[in-house]
């Protein structure tokens, strides 16, 4: 039950933006095995002095970097994460052709009874 958020420079197209919701989703399904219509997902765009990044850490990040911040169960395991960060980058490389230097993925693990998914009822507790 991940909940991505994703925040990038604003003024990419439509097609660009569905793009990197499908790409996100097939690794979500392939590396966590999510299941069927797990889509939780949104995209918020910033204006140039909006949007900060560096090159912090040797990566050579560009103004096209995104930051996606994925909120998930506490459950998975270490290299099930490396699989999803290795995925996430592979597919947003094919489709919308983002350079790996400007994936940047951080993973928020919270406990299943932390989660009420509707009706106001914690269906994970």
């Amino acid at each position: 039950m991940p909940l991505i958020h994703v925040s990038l420079r604003a003024g990419k197209p439509d097609a660009y933006r569905q793009a990197i919701f499908d790409s996100l989703y097939r690794a979500l399904r392939e590396a966590l095995a999510v299941p069927d219509d797990d889509q939780f997902m949104t995209i918020t765009e910033h204006d140039a002095a909006n949007f900060r990044t560096g090159n912090a850490y040797g990566v050579a990040r560009s103004a096209d970097v995104v930051y996606i911040q994925i909120t998930v169960f506490d459950s998975r395991t270490v290299e099930q994460k490396k699989a999803l960060f290795k995925r996430i980058a592979e597919l947003l490389g094919e489709n919308p052709g983002i350079r790996g230097e400007d994936v940047f993925v951080t993973i928020v693990p919270t406990a299943k009874e932390n989660w009420s998914v509707g009706h106001g009822v914690a269906q994970f507790a």
